[in-house]
């Protein structure tokens, strides 16, 4: 059981390292970091999202994501439709500019992803995946029980 715990920590943790490190490495020179590519890569892919949508995507947190907005808005990638409604909850979407970089983000992350995936079937791809996504069920029904 240790092994498991021990292989299953390292190569999630060593994952999203390397995740982070290639986002970083692949942005820095256009003066983005990690949470900005995350931000409009979404932005890209889904055209508009609220901040609350955003940081849920992103997997962020409001302050986080409220920061990333501020910092995309100054240089001029995102824009707000709306001041009427609570910041929170109006629509951003991407300029003309942050299409451009939001295109060429999407199309980074597609690359980073497919030579990832080298070398793994679809199948084997979707059953990853679902693994995964019962791992992360079943730990947030463990973090219930902790409460």
């Amino acid at each position: 059981m240790e092994d498991r715990f021990k292989s299953f920590t390292f190569l999630i943790h060593s994952i999203a390292k390397k995740i982070l490190k290639i986002k970083t490495e692949e942005m820095m020179r256009l003066n983005l970091k990690s949470v900005h590519v995350t931000c409009l890569y979404y932005l890209y892919k889904d055209k508009e999202l609220t901040a609350k949508e955003l940081s849920v995507a992103c997997g962020e947190d409001k302050a986080a994501i409220s920061r990333s907005i501020d910092y995309l808005e100054k240089q001029g990638l995102v824009c707000c439709d709306s001041i009427s409604e609570k910041r929170y909850k109006s629509k951003l979407e991407l300029t003309a500019m942050g299409k451009e970089i939001g295109c060429f983000v999407a199309q980074k992350i597609d690359t980073m992803v497919n030579l990832a995936s080298e070398g793994i079937s679809e199948e084997y791809r979707g059953i990853l995946y679902e693994c995964l996504a019962m791992i992360d069920k079943n730990l947030e029904n463990i973090l219930k029980e902790l409460k």
